[in-house]
């Protein structure tokens, strides 16, 4: 049964989605340093004081951005993959998304470069330095749950091209110790058991597409590209083949 929010209740919440609309168009204008309380508060018509009803300090109004701000980008994403309900579906290739997940994640990294080029501020705060006193990656914050549903999206259709038909991993005696015991680690939190060779395949194709998108939405490709979009694309077809798939099967 639908829960039917008190007028208290609703009135709270738009107040909540106004806070952070109107962080959002700060943090566009501004920049992070410009994301004050004193300076929502003052876009809004508030004092500072009122809004801490709200959000008890700056840092947990930005955690609330920056969770916000994943899960649009997640949905984007999904949207672009053709994933269903936002959620790549079963790793192991189950009935919940049958779609080929080399399209997907071709797809999907294509609208990761286009929602950052989009959107360079909001790109900034999720991927740019950490702000202090915000943890992004902890699993017990909003933020921290956020980040890992985005992370999920491109795991899980990796896990999904690596279970149908496994691409070439490093072996683990070839690895360096302290490596792989951090890729052990991390591994074995993951929602599917994969080769520790897989997640350092998955790690190396993460840090590719992330840095040529950051080097693209900063500005630091315009000494050599002033248009870096056949790069990004040669890109995309390095990582096909090192997950195992060709450009024809990428496009």
């Amino acid at each position: 049964m639908a829960t039917t929010l008190s007028r208290r209740d609703r009135v709270r919440a738009a107040t909540v989605t106004e806070i952070k609309d109107t962080a959002r168009r700060i943090l566009v204008a501004e920049g992070p340093d410009g994301l004050s309380l004193r300076a929502i508060a003052r876009e809004m018509g508030m004092t500072a004081p009122a809004l801490y009803r709200y959000f008890p300090s700056r840092e947990d109004l930005v955690g609330s951005l920056i969770a916000d701000l994943y899960d649009e980008l997640t949905a984007t994403l999904a949207a672009a993959a053709n994933i269903a309900d936002g959620a790549p579906g079963d790793a192991a290739g189950g009935a919940l998304d049958t779609a080929d997940p080399r399209a997907q994640v071709t797809a999907a990294s294509r609208a990761f470069r286009s929602w950052a080029l989009a959107h360079p501020r909001e790109f900034g705060l999720l991927f740019g330095s950490p702000i202090p006193g915000i943890d992004a990656h902890s699993d017990d914050s909003p933020a921290g749950l956020a980040s890992e549903r985005f992370g999920q999206l491109f795991g899980t259709l990796v896990a999904r091209i690596y279970l149908a038909d496994p691409f070439p991993v490093p072996a683990e005696d070839e690895m360096d110790p302290q490596l792989r015991r951090q890729l052990r680690a991390w591994c074995s939190a993951l929602p599917v058991e994969l080769p520790i060779g897989a997640g350092q395949v998955f790690l190396s194709c993460w840090i590719r597409l992330y840095g040529m998108v950051a080097m693209e939405v900063f500005g630091h490709l315009r000494f050599a590209l002033p248009d870096a979009a056949p790069m990004f694309e040669a890109e995309l077809r390095d990582l096909a083949v090192k997950l195992g798939f060709g450009p024809a099967q990428a496009t």
